[in-house]
């Protein structure tokens, strides 16, 4: 009796947390990051493919450089958590959207650690794994989403275990037109085309029109990168007095009003005060702070992070593909391949209630 006593007194050992390692590589970084269940990030490393002045990056020239980089950044965020492959409970990766040929190394990359070391496989929906990272590292609770990114702009909202979208971009997403831009008044690539125009900006001080395109909670961009494109022309004959400098403080006022407009919209229609943003174009302080003062005007907060979170990253697809893995489980194996084409929309959100 006595022994039944001790035994229930006892207290029952506690269940070790699951890990997750992430990669990320759907555009032009490819990052790794590790996650425990508790939300601890213990490792966020990645290399950016950064092109010559006045060119793009190439899916086929991004893709080798991944495959380049993947092994020594996997081994490098294992030791920076001090673990070894076998501390972990899953491998996540980037199952879309993004580019096709970097997309594949990095989920090849996936595929290969996770069937050395037998563990499950979880395929990540780009987009969520940046919403879900922005809602650990600030708080927020339940806020409209805007992202912004080379390859999205969205404005989001959760409903009933799906992030719906409100409004979108109908033709480019607002970092492709930034980055065009960057290349047609020759700022270079490093660290980054967004960050280069984003500082030229501060040193304008005249207001360029272009055209600000807004239909209903939809946005365009084409229009206005022809725009500036023309009269990026006419400085380089001198034929006017404006600078680069004051074509990038245009740019980013236009682009920026547009983007806060939609957002204050989806905001009203959801009955929400906060937003938050997210994905690369989101580092830009501006942004911030227009967004920042729209919000304060409405009672709410604005939840915004730096380079190490807004910026594509491993630690956001080990986050969001630790959700997904403790509520619905590993992805089959059949099914890990990758897809330009994944909706945010498409995901089921069953970590959430």
């Amino acid at each position: 009796m006595g022994t039944e006593r001790q035994s229930a007194l006892r207290p029952t050992p506690k269940e070790p947390q699951r890990i997750a390692l992430g990669i990320e590589g759907s555009a032009n970084k490819i990052g790794v990051g590790i996650v425990k269940e508790d939300g601890s990030i213990l490792a966020n490393v990645r290399k950016t493919f950064v092109p010559p002045l006045g060119s793009g990056f190439l899916p086929k020239e991004t893709a080798q450089h991944h495959q380049q980089h993947a092994v020594g950044l996997i081994r490098q965020a294992l030791e920076e958590a001090r673990l070894s492959p076998r501390d972990l409970s899953v491998v996540c990766y980037t199952k879309g959207p993004g580019m096709g040929a970097p997309l594949r190394s990095a989920a090849v990359a996936a595929r290969t650690f996770a069937l050395l070391y037998e563990l499950p496989l979880v395929g990540v929906n780009h987009c969520i794994g940046h919403i879900e990272m922005g809602r650990l590292v600030t708080g927020a609770e339940n806020p409209v989403v805007l992202y912004v990114s080379g390859g999205n702009t969205q404005v989001i909202s959760y409903s009933d275990q799906c992030y719906r979208i409100f409004g979108e971009t109908i033709d480019i997403a607002v970092g492709n037109c930034l980055d065009r831009f960057a290349r047609v008044v020759k700022l270079s690539n490093d660290p980054s085309p967004g960050y280069n125009i984003e500082q030229a900006a501060k040193m304008g001080s005249r207001f360029v029109e272009l055209p600000y395109v807004v239909k209903g909670m939809d946005v365009s961009f084409t229009g206005l990168l022809s725009s500036v494109e023309r009269e990026v022309v006419k400085m380089n004959k001198g034929t006017t007095d404006f600078s680069r400098e004051d074509l990038c403080f245009s740019m980013q006022e236009t682009i920026f009003a547009m983007l806060v407009e939609v957002t204050e919209r989806a905001m009203a229609h959801c009955g929400e005060r906060d937003v938050l943003v997210v994905g690369g174009v989101g580092c830009n302080l501006r942004l911030q702070q227009m967004m920042d003062m729209m919000v304060a005007q409405r009672g709410g907060r604005a939840f915004c992070t730096d380079e190490r979170f807004c910026i594509d990253n491993g630690a956001m697809i080990a986050w969001a593909g630790l959700l997904e893995f403790m509520h619905t489980g590993a992805t089959p194996f059949k099914e890990t391949w990758c897809t330009q084409r994944f909706r945010t929309d498409q995901v089921h959100v069953s970590w959430r209630q």
